[in-house]
This record gives structure tokens, C-alpha cells and sequence, in this order.
């Protein structure tokens, strides 16, 4: 079993309050975040959509490596984009949609198996599962050619 944590520090009120993320490992150490970089695109800090987009594009890739190994075949390098909707819903927001882009090069993959084995690494990451409430969760998968001799 593995456990990590994140935690955050918050000052002030509203939309005026500003806050920092930091992680266990350091990765993030004191990043910012506030209402200008999650709803009005500023750009010095981060907010909780891109970071669960991070997250989620980071288990799903690793999952569909570990499956593509799993089945005897090789990831070159695989490149995974989550874009995360956080929409109006009545007096709050909700995130109603996640859409996963990825782009790899597997050698002595056909792009049926290739498909096949991208779509349930989106269903059995555990990202993917513990975000079962979100309404709508998309894959675009890419096979690149690969090239290498």
C-alpha cells in the first residue's frame, strides 16, 4: 500500500485569498494558486484542474506501459495530454469532462491491439476509477510508427 501527501496553505478571504501547494517530494515546494490562475488564466501559478490533469495523464501513461510490457511489447515513449473542464453548475462548479490525448511509438503493435490495450489502461488506472464521477472521460490514442530498426 502507498500513501503520499500534498498540502496546501491558504490566506485571506475569497476572491483575493492566495494559496501554495506544496508536495512530499518536493516537486511542488510553496506553489502558488488563487482565483486569477484557476478561473481568469494567470499564469504565475497553478490550480487544482491542471494538477488532477497532471496526475491523471501521469497514472494513465503508466498504465499503459505497464499493460504494453504486460503483453510482451516495448513503449518507445509515450506523450499524454489531459485537458480537465471545470464547468458552471448551478450555484458551484463541477468537472464534467477529462479528455486524454496520447501519442506512442510501441514496435509490433497493430493499431486494433493498440487501441484496445489504451482503452482499458484508461479504464483500470487508478485515476481513471477514482474519477468515476466525472460525466464524461475521452481518449485519443495515436500510434506512432516507429522507425528505429
Amino acid at each position: 500500500m502507498s500513501e503520499k501527501t500534498a498540502s496546501v496553505h491558504w490566506e485571506g478571504s475569497g476572491k483575493t485569498a492566495v494559496g501554495n501547494i506544496s508536495t512530499e517530494t518536493g516537486a511542488l515546494k510553496d506553489y502558488p494558486y488563487g482565483f486569477a490562475s484557476r478561473f481568469e488564466d494567470d499564469r504565475r501559478g497553478s490550480n487544482p484542474e491542471e494538477l488532477l490533469g497532471a496526475a491523471h495523464a501521469a497514472c494513465f501513461t503508466m498504465a499503459f506501459s505497464f499493460a504494453c510490457e504486460k503483453a510482451g511489447l516495448k513503449t518507445t515513449d509515450v506523450d499524454t495530454k489531459a485537458s480537465v473542464r471545470l464547468s458552471k453548475q448551478g450555484e458551484g462548479f463541477v468537472i464534467d469532462r477529462i479528455a486524454l490525448t496520447m501519442e506512442a511509438t510501441v514496435a509490433g503493435i497493430d493499431d486494433a491491439q493498440f487501441q484496445e490495450i489504451a482503452a482499458n489502461a484508461k479504464r483500470d488506472c487508478p485515476l481513471s476509477k477514482a474519477l468515476a464521477s466525472v460525466s464524461e472521460i475521452t481518449l485519443q490514442a495515436t500510434l506512432r510508427v516507429d522507425t528505429t530498426p
